[in-house]
């Protein structure tokens, strides 16, 4: 039996990317929806739930964990240059008197704050070019696929390494503006084709058909349905958006002192590596912890999304 137009649209479609979109119209309870059936799958992979909870508490640490010492990041202590860990400094002494525990949370912050916001703009900025480039097509869409193909051909390094001393007296949220504008292409192209694939759907055709504005149907339409590859695309880009501001941090060209980031605090101390293994190892250890986290976690979201894990069968 046909549908008219109206009925098409009233009827909610299923995500193209919902394993269990079946299940769900036909004999699940209706309680039990498509983000409660993804909690039930990733609550199940131990690994990722572990790593949820390492990760709040490195962000507890980072954001709470000063306030157990008097001794701030900037403070010196020349009485106790290079001393081990103790009561006093929890992670030691670097080599011109600073307390490592002050610097590496306050380093730990700057990682996780830049890491997470770089990555939420990173994945808005492709949801928003691929799914515009993806629906409207024609110049729009080479216009978008032109921009994309310049900036992979460019050597964000370099470029980042040229503006850095331009930039370094302002704030560190040129970088992330930075790191953001050189890291959308890929997940863009992804967006573009999945939008591309959608706007041909009856719910979108209909909706089209009933005068819906055209940034409403992305809005609506198209956004929702990418949400699982969104999802997992902003936990992927978090921990490489922390390695690269670690990396031009290490170098010279991301945050620049007297304020500290991971990488600073590793640049700082990477001579003392293998004689005093106390001032360099927490700022490593953390940046691994971190990374390590996110990455877990977005393999854990990946298979609770994905229908043909095996970990996500319920």
């Amino acid at each position: 039996m046909s549908m008219s137009p109206q009925e098409i649209f009233e009827v909610a479609p299923p995500s193209v990317d919902d394993p269990d979109a079946t299940t769900q119209h036909i004999g699940a309870p209706e309680s039990l929806s498509r983000g409660k059936l993804i909690f039930k799958r990733f609550v199940r992979q131990k690994a990722g739930v572990a790593a949820v909870v390492v990760l709040v508490v490195i962000f507890l640490l980072a954001y709470l964990g000063p306030y157990l010492s008097h001794w701030k990041y900037n403070d010196f202590d020349q009485d106790n240059i290079l001393a081990g860990p103790n009561g006093s400094h929890f992670f030691g002494v670097d080599d011109i008197g600073r307390d490592v525990y002050a610097r590496t949370l306050k380093g730990l912050q700057k990682s996780l704050i830049i890491g997470l916001v770089a990555a939420l703009i990173t994945t808005a900025i492709a949801a928003v070019a691929g799914s515009v480039a993806g629906y409207f097509g024609r110049y729009v869409d080479i216009g978008v696929v032109w921009i994309i193909d310049l900036l992979l051909v460019l050597p964000s390094f370099l470029i980042l390494a040229v503006l850095s001393p331009v930039l370094s007296g302002h704030s560190w949220l040129w970088l992330v503006g930075l790191l953001s504008v050189f890291g959308w292409m890929v997940t863009g192209r992804v967006v573009r084709g999945m939008a591309m694939s959608l706007k041909e759907r009856e719910y979108v055709q209909a909706a089209k058909f009933m005068g819906v504005g055209s940034f409403t149907i992305i809005r609506r339409h198209l956004l929702p349905n990418m949400a699982s590859l969104l999802i997992v695309d902003v936990t992927i880009n978090v921990g490489g958006t922390i390695l690269a501001e670690t990396g031009l941090s290490f170098f010279g060209f991301g945050v620049q002192p007297p304020d500290v980031s991971l990488g600073t605090v590793i640049s700082d101390s990477q001579s003392l590596a293998t004689t005093y293994p106390h001032v360099f190892m927490f700022a490593g250890l953390f940046l691994v912890l971190t990374v390590l986290c996110v990455s877990v976690i977005g393999d854990a979201l990946r298979d609770a999304i994905d229908p043909s894990s095996g970990s996500s069968k319920l």
